[in-house]
């Protein structure tokens, strides 16, 4: 036997070797130096789907930027006084030499212990031991300290589109905008009136559309059973335009969107989309936040240099994007999957092609970010994959957009997508200022738009609308109660201790 291939089958029992191209030739993964991170390694960070990263670093100290292998590490979550633990695991490989790892649990246990493991040795400082109860997604067990809640989920101290929502409001009166705000909108519109009341979800629904309360009730039913919402009053509007029209100098209403706009006055949420996203991660939803991070497409320089596009015809200006992929097949590859705004249109502007999975979106180098009827709800995803975003200049916005900063987060485009060419064309000649903005786009993504910030969002956000409140929330005539899920088969029980929040 030789001497390289006997030392090759000492380093499998143990380490990994490092063969991917663009690493340092012979560079070894050192179980010792591999970083180890994330909100799910801390007991009180509760989420529907919990995450950590494993970053690999070589035996010199240097960080691995490309995958030594999708099995390159192996997780273990176990509970010492349990046979069988119902939680489901699984080590995404990102392919830039980091991991996500992400675990879902359906029951609570007791001092949980993680094992991240390369061969036979953990990791850094593998085992990690969750100590005392670690609550499921279903546990009904609020912390009633909100400003310890915040604290153990590190939630920034304010978010600055809920300040620009609310500063145009000095108070809300809950009496007042139960009678007035069902009589602007109510028959014309889809609304939820919600209230939370000793930490209970009360709802009433107006208008004919409501199917989509289940995104709110689905998420103010997860935040009370994490943590103790202050009592507070407000209307949900469930369709897709904002609503509050009126000039900031005239007397608004205070209305929650899923989306803003320049020309109205709503106070914005996470959208329904992503909302439910985090909620059903490892669950019911495929595209998620963290799984796109793991399907990313070929490495930049493989990917196929064509900006590409696929949705519906549920504005103008997807109908000039397609007109124009037809006209420059080399720059744009852009086609409908559905029609429905402009069937008439069809024969000019079809066929459909069949659906393509978002995953292999990343195929491409440039994506293609157009408003539908409101802001095209794709964009979170499109920034955590490996690609440049060319993103229109819209009215409509997002809770995050106005963190984004054009040529630094993305590759701005007209509205009109006069200059889409033009910068197609820049993002081919300037390859690598391309592939940094893509990088500062995921990197964007990773760090705003997973599951602790949304629920951070929406946290604050309440918390703070509650404040303006000159009158008592109250459950109104006609509300009914918005109950939390039961789970007979695994029941747990709540041992927090009641500490006295001090806001």
């Amino acid at each position: 036997m030789s001497v390289r291939l006997f030392l090759l089958l000492v380093f499998s029992l143990e380490e990994f070797r490092c063969t991917v191209s663009g690493e340092k030739s012979g560079s070894v993964i050192s179980a010792a130096k591999t970083l180890v991170w994330g909100p799910g390694l801390e007991v009180d960070i509760l989420l529907p789907a919990r995450f950590f990263y494993i970053q690999a670093v070589d035996n010199l100290g240097g960080n691995l930027t490309t995958s030594p292998g999708e099995k390159t590490f192996e997780v273990k979550i176990i509970c010492p006084t349990e046979h069988f633990t119902r939680i489901w695991t699984q080590v995404l490989d990102r392919r830039d030499g980091s991991f996500l790892v992400r675990y879902r649990m359906y029951a609570t246990y007791r001092d949980l212990h993680i094992h991240v493991l390369l061969g036979s040795k953990h990791v850094a400082k593998s085992p990690y031991i969750l100590k005392g109860t670690v609550y499921h997604e279903g546990c009904d067990c609020p912390q009633p300290n909100g400003s310890l809640w915040e604290k153990n989920m590190h939630c920034p101290e304010s978010f600055a589109q809920i300040n620009r929502d609310l500063s145009l409001f000095a108070s809300v009166d809950p009496d007042q905008n139960a009678k007035e705000i069902p009589q602007r909108f109510g028959q014309r519109q889809s609304l939820c009136h919600y209230t939370v009341k000793d930490n209970k979800v009360y709802v009433k629904t107006f208008g004919e559309h409501v199917g989509f309360r289940i995104f709110m009730d689905a998420i103010l039913l997860s935040i009370t059973r994490k943590v103790r919402l202050p009592d507070v009053e407000f209307f949900v509007n469930l369709g897709d335009w904002p609503l509050e029209k009126r000039k900031p100098t005239d007397k608004l209403h205070p209305i929650f969107s899923w989306c803003g706009s320049n020309n109205t006055r709503d106070i914005v949420m996470p959208t329904y989309d992503l909302t439910e996203s985090v909620l059903e991660t490892m669950g019911r939803v495929s595209l998620d936040m963290m799984s796109v991070q793991a399907n990313t497409g070929p490495p930049w320089p493989e990917k196929n240099a064509t900006a590409f596009w696929r949705g519906r015809d549920s504005r103008q200006e997807r109908l000039q994007l397609v007109k124009l992929s037809r006209a420059h097949p080399d720059f744009i590859d852009a086609a409908f999957t559905n029609f429905f705004f402009f069937k008439h249109d069809e024969s000019l502007y079809g066929p459909l092609v069949k659906h393509v999975s978002f995953f292999d979106f990343f195929k491409y180098k440039y994506q293609i970010n157009i408003d539908g009827t409101v802001a095209a709800y794709r964009l979170p995803y499109l920034l955590a994959g490996d690609s440049v975003v060319l993103k229109q200049d819209s009215g409509y916005y997002e809770h995050f957009y106005n963190e984004l900063r054009p040529w630094e987060h993305y590759i701005p485009i007209k509205a009109n997508l006069g200059d889409l060419l033009e910068k197609i064309q820049w993002a081919r000649d300037h390859d690598e200022e391309a592939r940094k903005i893509a990088l500062a786009g995921q990197q964007f993504a990773r760090n705003n738009l997973m599951g602790d910030s949304v629920f951070c969002y929406y946290y604050k956000l309440f918390k703070e609308y509650a404040k303006l409140q000159i009158t008592e929330p109250k459950v109104r005539k006609g509300m009914e109660l918005v109950e939390q899920p039961k789970d007979d088969l695994f029941p747990c029980s709540c041992h927090r201790k009641a500490v006295k929040d001090e806001l």
